[in-house]
């Protein structure tokens, strides 16, 4: 979930007036042609259009009848389009801790490293609020986490998306959090990260540098952005092509903006495989590759300073099954 998100869920998730699903009136014509956003204020009686936009990009708003999310606020209303609206119900402050396994790579009084798979989401939110890293993690450590984070992430000192696998380092203490915090702060953490792009990467390395921000076109996405944003470097390396269709490559990451990785080897275009979001699919991309069901993109090494000792810690883990098998295909097909 996006950080615009996440900081300002809180309104509307205490807030739930309507029991089940919404079923919208039939858009007459008058109404045709108009932003949703503005089409679900008039529904909608009682909620903000920044309420309803939230609702709209945190896929809560459904075409009826073809039973599809959308998602963009700006999206133009048709002469008889029904719209079911599904609002995210008011959940407790602090997430409950669940037996879910781990696959812990290394654990002490200070830290937890954690290799998370793909498909989990780091912390509670609109639509995860069971099931993520942080909802395991209260069950495995207990009261031992450091809730500087916040009541929605406690130890989380940084993230990587749902659908991105790989390793993570959790605080377990308030001192713990606040020096591993300083670190990502200064940029002194190593992640290395190891993603298959579309396209032949011509250069063997380099160096993609750009203020990365939310999208001035759609709100749900994060873009290079001039005069906004915050700074991001990404250095890359091509590790191996396959034909003209596909690269693997590398990337070590100065900065842990948003979407970093995604946006900025988009930005090159060579945006990954998977990606539903960013991704731009060659026409002549095979069934398996055109449908690959997450971005390719695994953390696949951390370092950090540990933050009681001062020794340094490395942790490195293969690629999962999934990108494996997506290595092989490439390969096969080279």
């Amino acid at each position: 979930m996006s950080d615009w998100l996440e900081d300002n869920l809180a309104e509307e998730t205490e807030r739930n007036d309507f029991a089940g699903p919404i079923m919208t009136p039939k858009v007459v014509s008058e109404w045709a042609n108009q932003r949703l956003d503005k089409y679900l204020v008039n529904v909608m009686k009682g909620y903000s259009r920044n309420q309803i936009i939230r609702f709209i990009e945190t896929d809560c708003v459904k075409h009826h009848s073809t039973d599809t999310f959308i998602n963009e606020p700006d999206y133009r209303t048709k002469t008889d389009d029904v719209y079911v609206i599904t609002l995210p119900q008011a959940q407790p402050a602090e997430p409950k801790a669940e037996k879910i396994s781990l696959d812990i790579l290394y654990e002490d009084n200070d830290v937890i490293v954690v290799n998370k798979p793909a498909g989990m989401v780091v912390h509670p939110g609109a639509g995860n609020y069971t099931g993520t890293l942080v909802n395991a993690l209260l069950y495995h450590a207990a009261d031992s986490l450091s809730g500087i984070g916040g009541v929605k992430r406690p130890g989380i000192v940084h993230r990587i998306d749902k659908d991105t696998s790989g390793i993570l380092v959790v605080a377990k203490n308030d001192y713990a959090h606040i020096r591993l915090s300083e670190q990502f702060s200064a940029h002194t953490i190593e992640r290395v990260y190891q993603a298959f792009v579309w396209g032949f990467v011509q250069q063997k390395t380099g160096t993609i540098s750009g203020n990365i921000g939310r999208s001035p076109t759609n709100r749900q996405k994060m873009a290079i952005v001039k005069n906004a944003g915050k700074p991001a470097t990404t250095h890359y390396e091509r590790l191996a092509s396959y034909q003209q269709l596909a690269s693997h490559v590398q990337c070590v990451l100065e900065t842990g903006r948003t979407h970093q990785i995604r946006v900025h080897m988009g930005s090159i275009g060579h945006s990954l495989i998977g990606d539903s979001v960013y991704g731009v699919v060659p026409k002549q991309a095979p069934h398996f590759l055109r449908f690959f069901p997450r971005q390719a993109l695994h953390a696949g090494s951390l370092a950090f300073i540990h933050p009681k000792t001062g020794k340094r810690l490395y942790f490195e883990t293969p690629l999962p099954s999934d990108l494996i098998e997506l290595k092989s295909f490439l390969e096969q097909m080279s």
